[in-house]
């Protein structure tokens, strides 16, 4: 009889079917504090074991804060927050000054510096409010997973990123550049709960009305953070991707660079004049690595089509780069656009 799949694949002092078992339960828990959101919350585990940052986008009051906040309890390691503002310095993320009672300037260690390689989670709210230069500096720290402050560098080798944006503000905001939003695995959309019912609780019950006590019901460190990175590696090494699977995606690949020529048809839009640049190579290495942890979630060792699926549109809204005639128009063009290519890309 075979042996259930990643049962023979130690890491980390577990399995990795010990592994998905935890992640499964982080799922749950989280769901529990933020509801209606499931998909979302999907998403994100894949991001955490993809090691990939996120980019969320929503209303106000959906519950982005809220999910981070309970995703973070359950990674453990140190959880900092800031807040955009449009007058905040590349400075206040790696250090902060005041005047000590003897009248002296002191200096501490900012929010990306103050927890050191403890680091885990960082979440910046806002971030389209804040200046280039400052988005410049997280991007480093996005892909190097390191920063240089106080003339040496600081390593912060377990960091994610989780950033938001505002989408009902768009007074003193500065949009994300193109190769600045290529940086995050996934952009992900969190909605208000279409079930009435949920609607209702989420106005009636008392048990949503407090936001720390829900956090609180999520298990401590159910994914230890200095274990995740291992833990992500040996998923990439146990999930294969088969010649057609591998055909697959390079096809999915060549649609997002010429749509038209893969058939891909839109409504009102001229298809040979959309795209300025479809995803980049580091983009489908990217949607790759995530398809083998929803892969692995789902208890498969193996990447089959609807893995792919499952995170292309996440993956590639904010990557496929829109000519400026069309850029405009991106909210309403994104979806339907890499919806149309998955239509057009037969599955093997």
């Amino acid at each position: 009889m075979a042996a259930p799949p990643f049962s023979s694949h130690p890491v980390a002092g577990a399995t990795l079917a010990d592994w998905r078992d935890r992640a499964l339960a982080m799922q749950a828990a989280v769901g529990q504090a933020v509801v209606g959101q499931n998909a979302v919350i999907r998403l994100l585990c894949i991001a955490i074991f993809a090691r990939g940052h996120v980019l969320l986008e929503g209303d106000v009051g959906v519950g982005k804060t809220t999910v981070l906040r309970a995703l973070a309890r359950a990674i453990g390691g140190a959880y900092a927050r800031v807040e955009g503002t449009v007058d905040m310095m590349p400075g206040d993320l790696l250090y902060h000054t005041w005047l000590g009672e003897d009248g002296r300037p002191r200096v501490d260690p900012g929010p990306l510096l103050a927890a050191g390689t403890g680091l885990a989670t960082f979440f910046f709210n806002e971030i389209n409010r804040t200046r280039p230069q400052v988005q410049s500096l997280l991007l480093r720290a996005m892909a190097e997973r390191a920063v240089t402050a106080f003339n040496r560098e600081q390593p912060l080798p377990h960091l994610l990123v989780f950033a938001d944006r505002n989408r009902v503000e768009r007074e003193e905001t500065f949009e994300l550049a193109a190769a600045a939003r290529d940086r995050f695995l996934f952009e992900l959309s969190m909605q208000v709960p279409e079930d009435p019912n949920l609607q209702r609780a989420l106005m009636f019950d008392t048990a949503f009305h407090d936001v720390d006590t829900l956090i609180q019901r999520v298990p401590e460190a159910l994914l230890p953070f200095d274990q995740l990175n291992a833990v992500g590696a040996a998923v990439q090494l146990a999930v294969t991707a088969s010649p057609a699977l591998q055909d697959y995606a390079h096809r999915l690949w060549r649609a997002t660079r010429e749509p038209a020529s893969a058939g891909v048809q839109l409504e009102g839009v001229d298809m040979a004049r959309l795209v300025a640049a479809g995803a980049s190579p580091r983009a489908m290495s990217l949607l790759v690595r995530a398809a083998r942890v929803a892969a692995w979630l789902d208890g498969r060792d193996h990447v089959l089509p609807q893995d792919v699926q499952a995170v292309f549109a996440p993956a590639m809204r904010h990557r496929i780069f829109l000519q400026p005639v069309y850029e405009a128009r991106r909210a309403e063009i994104a979806d339907p656009l890499v919806a149309a290519i998955l239509a057009a890309v037969g599955a093997p």
